[in-house]
């Protein structure tokens, strides 16, 4: 089937996503680093869940990805819940690329190292994807969005101000956008996913 997204030119490319939490004033940790207050509940992670199984590739910068490893190394992670568990199954199946100039080495499978994230790079991940590809976290996202990688970004929207911290978007960035999905959840969380134009 030949689709028109974003993306994806006549079915062959496949969709590089920025999928993000946020708090209501656009950060993505506080000012200590904190993001607790972001930890998403059961229906929230099914939902999540869904659209994981969409994506081949996590695509991931030094900090992220050693915060993710869990998913993988620690079994206490997947076992906090169902939801959780099919996580960290989904998890576990794609490939992961890991952009870092100071990391030794990986230790997950299914994972690679890159010295650093190039359009030449993505448009090769896109290349040898099965299916989507996520940017993880704004740091990598700034340098992936500055260079005009990302086809979409999704925003889990926290009800909380947390006033200052790690912006989820880079100063200056400037894009249209088109809104494709809204889906709202019983703890406050709102999942807003753009098109870039």
């Amino acid at each position: 089937m030949v689709s028109s997204e974003p993306g994806r030119k006549g079915g062959s490319m496949r969709r590089v996503i920025y999928s993000v939490a946020s708090s209501l004033d656009g950060y993505n940790t506080d000012a200590q680093g904190d993001y607790s207050w972001a930890v998403p509940d059961e229906e929230v992670i099914a939902a999540l869940n869904a659209d994981a199984g969409e994506v081949s590739t996590y695509l991931y910068g030094r900090r992220m990805y050693e915060a993710m490893a869990g998913w993988e190394t620690d079994p206490a992670v997947a076992a906090q819940s169902p939801e959780s568990a099919a996580f960290a199954a989904t998890w576990q199946a794609a490939h992961k690329i890991v952009f870092s100039a100071g990391l030794p080495e990986v230790w997950t499978k299914r994972t690679r190292l890159e010295r650093e994230l190039t359009a030449e790079a993505v448009e090769r991940a896109r290349a040898e994807a099965s299916g989507d590809l996520t940017v993880e976290g704004p740091t990598l996202a700034r340098s992936a969005l500055r260079l005009g990688l990302v086809d979409v970004i999704e925003l889990l929207i926290c009800p909380v101000v947390v006033g200052a911290g790690t912006p989820v978007l880079p100063d200056g960035f400037r894009t249209a956008l088109s809104l494709t999905r809204e889906r709202r959840f019983s703890n406050g969380m709102v999942q807003l996913t753009y098109a870039v134009r």
